[in-house]
């Protein structure tokens, strides 16, 4: 298991990168409107962190890891068998890869895979 991308969902999206950087010393770029408009910054694994705000009044501060995997619809099929519940289906981000939200146990997770 990898983490490819760690999503959050914050109402202050410059507190929370100000923070991260001054805590972890990375740096954030401007936003991406690919990304939701997500503010994000690399990480020395490879990974990346993105942080934006809300995009739809409903949509409520949270913590989304995105796990990488090598089939995203063989890994969302399985997390369906184990009772997941599909909140976003695989959808393609052009020059990214693709990603798929499912919900278990309360929680959102995220799956990604690279183009």
């Amino acid at each position: 298991m990898r983490l490819h991308y760690l999503e959050i969902v914050a109402s202050d999206v410059d507190a929370v990168c100000a923070a991260y950087e001054a805590a972890h010393g990375i740096k954030f770029d401007s936003a991406d409107a690919l990304l939701g408009g997500a503010r994000t910054a690399p990480l020395p694994d490879g990974s990346s962190i993105g942080v934006r705000g809300p995009l739809r009044d409903t949509e409520r501060p949270v913590v989304r890891p995105y796990w990488l995997v090598d089939d995203i619809e063989a890994a969302l099929d399985a997390a369906t068998r184990q009772g997941a519940f599909v909140a976003h289906p695989a959808m393609e981000i052009p020059g990214k890869g693709t990603f798929a939200i499912y919900i278990q146990g309360g929680v959102d997770h995220g799956l990604w895979q690279l183009s």
